[in-house]
């Protein structure tokens, strides 16, 4: 690993100040935040990310879980993920979240990582991790090693001819589902980002991941209200129980009057570059009865646009039956 330099903000400003420093805010930064360190580490030993700086946030009062003055919630850039996840408010109203955390990684990790670390956490694809391969998205015009290579567990939407990489987050495909917005402090002042605009689809220039410029801090994400009468859920399948990134996962926000949808959100983990917002399959659903066949429908419209590669062709019938299950059960006690 390469030396760097560890300094420490006492406030919000000084971090933004230190940041904007960097020439991007994007993959190859040089100057990074560090709070829970539970990805970028891994990627400093790899020698996969090699920040000159970092700047240590640890410090900075962005851990807490409070309600809002609208009656949502708003979630501390740095409140980590095993408190979020047994907030009681949290498991109550906003279940899909929590659903979603305690799918993810180990307890230790939970009890480390953080919101806006999770927000910002890296590709697990194989060809990232090694500097000897070719990869777009860690070095711009190298190529693409995973296609045609190695992409089983890797992205079937929101792909380009430059990159296949799959969003490896549980989070944010619950944060998509729940309509979450980002806060985000930088040297022009806050501003606030819907989450589904906050990820970029990789086109042309794959390293850029995100909307945030050099100087952007991340400070919370606040959560609307809860629908009336909504229930949520999350199911992840992978290969192995514990420990393991979802081959698909489904997030689930739904309302019902008597067997008809009058509300509905759908999010997929998985298979898609970013974290995966399912509007199709919401406009099929939709004043629609909860049936089986309309889920079996949604789930259809949701893929339509899959595009598998050599090894990943499995994920599409996976990722229906994902959705379709999770709608069933959230239909159950919506």
């Amino acid at each position: 690993m390469e030396l760097f330099q560890l300094v420490t903000a006492k406030t919000i400003p000084d971090a933004v100040k230190a940041q904007a420093q960097s020439a991007t805010a994007q993959n190859g930064a040089d100057v990074r935040f560090i709070a829970g360190g539970t990805n970028l580490v891994d990627y400093m030993k790899l020698n996969v990310e090699r920040p000159r700086q970092l700047v240590d946030i640890n410090g900075l009062p962005l851990d807490k879980i409070e309600r809002t003055s609208e009656g949502g919630l708003k979630i501390g850039a740095l409140a980590r993920n095993a408190d979020v996840a047994q907030d009681a408010t949290v498991k109550e109203q906003y279940a899909v979240l929590s659903q979603a955390l305690l799918a993810g990684a180990s307890p230790q990790l939970r009890n480390m990582a953080t919101t806006a670390g999770n927000l910002l956490q890296k590709t697990r694809c194989v060809y990232y991790r090694d500097t000897a391969s070719a990869c777009n998205k860690r070095q711009p015009g190298s190529g693409c090693s995973a296609i045609g290579g190695y992409n089983r567990m890797l992205a079937i939407l929101g792909t380009s001819e430059h990159c296949i990489a799959t969003n490896p987050s549980d989070q944010n495909v619950a944060l998509m589902a729940l309509e979450a917005v980002v806060h985000i402090e930088g040297k022009n002042g806050q501003r606030a980002v819907p989450v589904s605009e906050f990820y970029l689809l990789p086109g042309s220039t794959p390293e850029r991941e995100t909307v945030l410029q050099p100087g952007d801090l991340i400070t919370h994400i606040t959560l609307s209200k809860p629908v009336v009468g909504a229930k949520s859920g999350y199911l992840k399948l992978r290969d192995r129980a514990s420990y393991e990134f979802a081959l698909a996962s489904a997030a689930i926000v739904m309302k019902k009057d008597g067997d008809r949808i009058t509300y509905v959100r759908v999010a997929m983990g998985g298979v898609g570059t970013r974290p995966w917002r399912a509007l199709e399959a919401e406009k099929v659903l939709m004043g629609k009865a909860a049936t089986e066949a309309n889920f079996r429908a949604a789930a259809e419209a949701a893929l339509h646009g899959a595009r598998p590669q050599s090894q990943n062709g499995f994920k599409v019938e996976l990722a229906k039956r994902c959705l379709v299950h999770t709608m069933g059960q959230v239909s159950q006690i919506a």
